[in-house]
């Protein structure tokens, strides 16, 4: 288990690059300075990162695969990088599991980026899922 990673598509973002993924709300993530500010912020919220995979995948597609923990949460991630005609990360999807983890990281997000305009991607309540009747 490590945090010594580091992502090689981080430096090769295009210029349009776009980020999504389960814990980013009100749209895409555009453009390279807001996809690295979240992917670098994201980083900074896991305890570790244990790898079980990286690497390419078809003609444009790099693959990373990892567990972590957030708040001595597990959180399993997939992350999904499309490189375009140059080699530069074009859109870059990652997921998140469990869901209940996925919710409360998107909140941690929503706190790391409080006050800015990044802050809209996440969620502002809290991440956690209320229970039929309304009650959390």
């Amino acid at each position: 288990m490590t945090l010594d990673y580091y992502p090689w598509w981080l430096d090769k973002l295009a210029d349009d690059v776009t980020g999504q993924g389960a814990f980013i709300d009100g749209g895409p993530i555009q453009g390279p300075e807001a996809v690295r500010s979240v992917v670098t912020a994201a980083r900074g919220l896991y305890e570790f990162q244990d790898f079980s995979f990286t690497g390419d995948y078809g003609d444009n597609g790099f693959l990373e695969e990892y567990t972590t923990q957030v708040r001595g949460e597990p959180l399993s991630v997939v992350v999904t990088v499309t490189r375009n005609a140059a080699g530069e990360a074009q859109q870059v999807v990652v997921n998140h599991r469990p869901r209940n983890t996925m919710l409360r990281f998107s909140h941690l997000m929503y706190e790391e980026f409080a006050g800015t305009p990044l802050a809209k991607h996440f969620l502002a309540d809290g991440g956690l899922p209320v229970a039929e009747g309304g009650a959390a």
